[in-house]
């Protein structure tokens, strides 16, 4: 099938082809085959196995490995291959596993033979370089299979079925064909970032031959690139009939959120899912803030139903889709590591795309309330007599009222699968308020507590601006040196 089905003209198809490859900065590489994975558990069994069968090496980067069971599942077959002279890299983020697994947790790998990075823990001379943080979860095996998800290693995503938890929902991808190489590529980069360059990767026959007939690109970002970012901006703009999201952190910037607008007002059919409940409240609730300029130009939002939906997706058009470990929000578009997989193929986008109308089936579309009038007051014309005043119940009579209007809500959502949105911009206006309320007390009745933190804050700042400054003295006093 052609490269980019979206534009039936040829020199549109190109123009379109050459303004993803720059958006994404990845060009389009034909020959793969693609698995959809759905769920923590079909990602552990399939990466597992594909462990238990390396040869000659194992690339494995991820956000977060917890020394749990499903970790040390994961460790004990990386320690297995590694004793079998197997050559096995591992990188992972350091707050992803702060608090999750350290050092001890990897020194059986590491006694083993193979190794073990942290990507970006704090550093002197680095005031913020702390914020960027490798995101990405990535698995590529002997050359030859990769896999690229959301998931992370932990047994968090495989819920709780003793206590009635569901698993996290999330999804991945398998690949075979000469999109491996680009996966080793990008996993080679991020080790680079931390210390010395793996050594060139020996060319095995037959990786980078054709493996199926699936055309796609690799995304891997770093921080400031803005690659996926500029490539969700593009294929906002580019949907003709359909844009289904599914997110799991959706705060989109200004320039996204009028894309999507635009999008919808033109008669695209755009949709997002997010979770309903999640594992970050805070950014649960920077979500539904941003829901009503949504809502109002006709795109539908959905909440999922189940204990975390945690999967990072898009499918435009039933013919374009993207999977990976990138979030619709700042962190992911400019400030982490990520990696994503934007396929070009009618096939796997419809799969996708029939997986998100199944996972609907478990939602519940937020909508907006019928228009009232403020106060829900009618205007009155002059001449008129105007309608006497009700007199509004008060105390435990308002909050009855109020109290059954929200069962009155949640029986209709369960009954309809819809649920009108509320005030969401009240709510984080109003924490705002009380932490700023605590804040000035404290200030003016113990500012010790407010006075310690700051100096401390400020002498931190203070040492690493001065680290830095000192560190680039002494390249500019070098460099006259180095070149005599």
């Amino acid at each position: 099938m052609s490269p980019l089905p979206l534009i039936p003209a040829t020199p549109h198809r190109l123009l379109a082809e050459q303004a993803l490859s720059r958006a994404a900065g990845a060009p389009l590489l034909n020959g793969n085959a693609v698995e959809l994975l759905i769920d923590a558990a079909a990602h552990y069994d399939a990466w597992l196995a594909a462990i238990g069968r390396a040869t000659r090496r194992v690339l494995l980067e991820n956000y977060i490995v917890r020394g749990d069971a499903v970790g040390r599942a994961f460790r004990d077959a990386l320690v297995e291959r590694a004793r079998a002279g197997v050559a096995v890299h591992v990188v992972v983020d350091w707050m992803g596993c702060l608090g999750q697994s350290g050092s001890s947790f990897w020194a059986p790998l590491r006694a083993a033979g193979g190794e073990v990075r942290v990507f970006n823990p704090p550093k002197l001379g680095q005031s913020f370089g702390w914020l960027s943080r490798d995101h990405r979860k990535v698995l590529v095996v002997d050359g030859v299979q990769g896999f690229l998800s959301g998931v992370c290693i932990s047994e968090k995503w495989l819920g709780n079925p003793g206590r009635g938890v569901p698993p996290w929902r999330d999804t991945g991808v398998a690949l075979r064909g000469p999109v491996v190489a680009e996966l080793e590529a990008a996993f080679a980069q991020s080790w680079a970032s931390i210390g010395t360059p793996l050594a060139p990767l020996a060319a095995i026959p037959g990786a980078r031959e054709p493996a199926g007939t699936v055309a796609l690109r690799v995304i891997a970002t770093q921080p400031a690139s803005a690659g996926m970012y500029r490539l969700d901006q593009l294929i906002a703009a580019m949907a003709r009939k359909s844009l289904w999201l599914t997110d799991a952190y959706f705060v989109g910037l200004a320039p996204y959120v009028q894309a999507l607008v635009a999008a919808s007002r033109d008669g695209v059919d755009v949709r997002l899912l997010v979770p309903g409940n999640s594992d970050i409240p805070v950014v649960a609730s920077m979500s539904r803030s941003g829901y009503r300029p949504l809502l109002k130009a006709g795109i539908r939002v959905f909440e999922w139903n189940g204990s975390m939906l945690h999967a990072k997706t898009a499918v435009a058009d039933g013919q374009w889709a993207r999977v990976g470990s990138s979030n619709l929000n700042i962190a992911s578009w400019l400030n982490n590591r990520e990696i994503d997989v934007a396929v070009e193929d009618e096939g796997f986008a419809g799969q996708l795309a029939a997986q998100y109308e199944r996972d609907l089936e478990n939602a519940t579309e937020i909508v907006l309330a019928p228009h009232r009038r403020p106060g829900g007051s009618a205007r009155v014309r002059p001449g008129e007599s105007r309608p006497p005043r009700v007199r509004r119940p008060g105390g435990s009579s308002s909050r009855a009222a109020v109290g059954a209007l929200r069962i009155a809500n949640s029986v209709g959502a369960v009954l309809s699968n819809r649920r009108v949105l509320g005030d969401t911009a009240s709510g984080p206006m109003f924490a705002g308020a009380a932490a700023l309320a605590g804040l000035a007390v404290v200030s003016l009745l113990w500012p010790a507590w407010i006075g310690w933190p700051l100096g401390v804050l400020a002498g931190w700042f203070a040492l690493n601006l001065a680290i830095a400054a000192w560190r680039g003295y002494r390249r500019r006093r070098q460099r006259p040196a180095s070149g005599e």
